[in-house]
């Protein structure tokens, strides 16, 4: 298999959002976009209870793109304007896809906040083409142990298959554009191999732990996190230095132009506009507090 050569290696540094303090790998002042992935936001792990809870977000609007999580510890409850309410836990992943317009929330349950916990997960914003962006709203909860998973020879790499396909395996949630979207969890020693489609865009990013990736470069937390590959070869290995866990994507690029203003992402600033207004007027459904 001819590798494909890594095209940026980045950190994935700290913002501040508010009362959140997060990790950005994506995007930054050198990577704007991995077209159709338009913002990855790693938060926690946050020690949760009744004195410190900062991640109880009341209902916002979103259109024009998916909002995803993957949750990695904790629990978090979701309510949205379609009626889904839904408990999230470890290892889940809820994928929104919010077209012409959705409201949510999300936040550790009453319980969760009361007896006290880790709370960590990844929020990905991946991006609809133009001609989907005004498609009706919908939304897929997927359980941590409903997923399938692809696992190496020595059983040391375990792979779970969240969109796409891998192997010959296909994910379980349904994707509007063709996308890939794997969670790797490799011991000490474990290797494997992935394709990817030459056609794709695609990045990996390390949550924790410490891993070589084609042989030459190694990822680890606080340093290197992030990788941007080129689209020159048919994909990537990786060989686990430690235990670690890794975050894959990959997707068909839309080339188009992106314009967004806080939850909303659109091709142009008059359709952003149309938004704001839409929201305001209730078009895009209403969710109680």
């Amino acid at each position: 298999m001819k590798l494909n050569n890594i095209k940026h290696i980045g950190r994935s540094d700290f913002v501040n959002m508010g009362p959140i303090r997060l990790r950005q790998p994506l995007p930054t002042q050198e990577v704007e976009n991995i077209d159709p992935f338009i913002l990855l936001h790693h938060y926690g792990p946050y020690e949760i209870n009744a004195d410190n809870n900062p991640f109880d977000l009341g209902p916002h609007p979103h259109r024009g793109f998916e909002p995803i999580t993957f949750l990695i510890q904790g629990e978090q409850l979701h309510r949205d304007s379609l009626n889904n309410k839904s408990l999230v836990k470890a290892g889940d992943v809820q994928w929104t896809t919010a077209g012409r317009g959705i409201i949510h929330a999300e936040g550790p349950t009453k319980e969760f906040v009361q007896k006290g916990g880790t709370l960590e997960g990844i929020q990905l914003w991946l991006n609809l083409p133009s001609e989907k962006k005004m498609m009706p709203a919908n939304y897929q909860h997927v359980q941590n142990e409903d997923f399938k998973v692809v696992t190496s020879e020595n059983n040391k790499v375990k792979t779970q298959i969240i969109a796409g396909e891998l192997n010959g395996i296909n994910g379980r949630i349904q994707t509007q554009t063709p996308v890939n979207a794997f969670m790797i969890h490799i011991e000490e020693g474990g290797t494997f191999d992935y394709q990817i489609p030459k056609e794709h865009q695609s990045m990996l990013y390390l949550l924790n732990g410490n891993v070589n990736v084609n042989d030459t470069i190694q990822l680890e937390k606080d340093e290197n996190q992030m990788i941007k590959f080129s689209q020159n070869g048919d994909g990537f290995s990786l060989k686990g230095n430690a235990k670690s866990q890794l975050l894959f994507l990959s997707g068909t690029p839309f080339n188009e132009t992106v314009k967004s203003w806080g939850p909303y992402v659109m091709n142009t600033q008059s359709e952003i506009m149309e938004a704001m207004r839409d929201y305001q007027q209730g078009k895009m459904g209403f969710l109680p507090a």
